[in-house]
């Protein structure tokens, strides 16, 4: 099992009265952000490592144990020792580390004892030396046995560098520190302001994330200029989701009522709502809402095209298009199911309707509904052609 071992002993360096870990980032506090990379990395029983307990870390923590998580708060490594499961893996996060869900799964797929490291010369991700040529980059994946070696140790070291050295000097295997990570912010961070400021270099990563060609050039563009605002101004997750809901609403009522081009536009519009949307509920721990809008994107995709070729089969007195619209909807429906890596032009369902609503513009729906299947016929033949070679 995995569990996490987060430090939260040091205070914030303009703000004295604060612990670092209690420092505003990404519409929560520092310490619930970390919580959450880690339990989305699979972590079931989280470890705070604290100096003094604070009224804002216990309702960080409070918060955190909403999300069906265990949180116990401890004072040294023997007291770290008798919490944690004997049989569980623990990653360990450096006390105020800005961090990316890529470096918490790179390291978190480790078999202990492992360390994060990174090059001399990135001062940013350097926490601590470990030799002449690396520096600790903040995490390590290590076996429950390990602090109950620390916790054996004089109480008055620190538990956090006591940690460090016990697993270099016992062999720990170095692992580097992803490239993405490094271009996020990833380091340590104890001053509000510029933990603010790389608040917003780890918004734009999350952005950043979706590979699809249509979100990397037209929807995460958006996000990524977004989400920051909204977190700033700690506008309400579900709001978003609402705003997206009513705009695909009136997508298909304007679509039921034959105005292809204006309906497709629109469900555009939602589509970069709930976009956004998905990715500030995923930030703030809401996991269920992050998924209603991301299925909300495929269903209102699926939808979108449906109507639209039943318009242009009416006008056209024919049923070419509603074929079409359905073995597209078909198409795309098992291409998404086929279990391979997506490469950049893989179609998906925004793809499709981004690409459909120029045709509709245009009044010429079959004929987009043609090149769009044979686009997605294509996106399903490479990836069952990729299962193949990977069978």
């Amino acid at each position: 099992m995995l569990a996490g071992l987060i430090f939260a002993t040091e205070d914030a360096e303009d703000r004295p009265d604060m612990l670092a870990a209690t420092l505003p980032f990404g519409g929560m506090t520092l310490f619930e952000y970390q919580a959450r990379l880690l339990i989305a990395a699979g972590v079931g029983h989280i470890l705070v490592a604290v100096g003094r307990v604070t009224p804002a870390l216990l309702g960080a923590v409070s918060r955190v144990t909403k999300r069906n998580v265990t949180v116990d708060v401890v004072r040294s490594a023997e007291e770290a020792a008798a919490r944690a499961h004997p049989l569980s893996t623990i990653i360990v996060v450096a006390d105020g580390l800005v961090t990316t869900d890529v470096a918490v799964l790179h390291i978190a797929g480790e078999t202990p004892e492992a360390i994060l490291v990174t090059a001399d010369t990135n001062e940013q991700a350097a926490v601590e030396r470990v030799d002449a040529a690396r520096c600790w980059a903040g995490m390590a994946a290590i076996s429950a046995g390990r602090l109950a070696e620390i916790a054996a140790l004089p109480s008055d070291y620190d538990f956090q560098s006591t940690l460090l050295r016990v697993c270099v000097q016992e062999g720990a295997h170095h692992v580097a520190l992803p490239a993405s990570a490094v271009r996020a912010g990833h380091g340590v961070e104890r001053n509000a302001e510029a933990l603010a400021s790389r608040s917003n270099a780890v918004l734009a990563a999350l952005a950043n994330q979706r590979i699809g060609w249509a979100d990397r050039y037209v929807f995460t563009p958006i996000t990524r200029l977004s989400l920051p605002l909204l977190v700033r101004k700690q506008v309400p997750n579900w709001s978003v989701m609402a705003a997206g809901f009513v705009l695909g609403l009136a997508a298909l009522v304007l679509l039921g009522l034959r105005h292809p081009a204006w309906g497709l536009g629109v469900a555009l519009l939602s589509i970069i709502c709930l976009s956004a949307g998905s990715l500030l509920s995923w930030l703030r721990g809401d996991d269920t809402r992050a998924r209603w809008q991301e299925t909300a994107i495929i269903g209102l995709c699926a939808l979108s095209g449906l109507l639209a070729a039943v318009d242009a089969s009416l006008e056209s007195g024919t049923l070419t298009a509603i074929a079409l619209g359905a073995m597209l909807v078909a198409v795309a429906a098992i291409a998404r199911r086929v279990p391979v890596r997506r490469r950049p032009w893989f179609g998906n369902a925004p793809s499709y309707l981004l690409l459909l609503t120029p045709f509709a513009i245009a009044g010429y729906i079959t004929i987009g509904l043609a090149a769009i299947a044979v686009y997605a016929l294509a996106t399903l033949a490479v990836a069952v052609e990729g299962l193949r070679e990977d069978a």
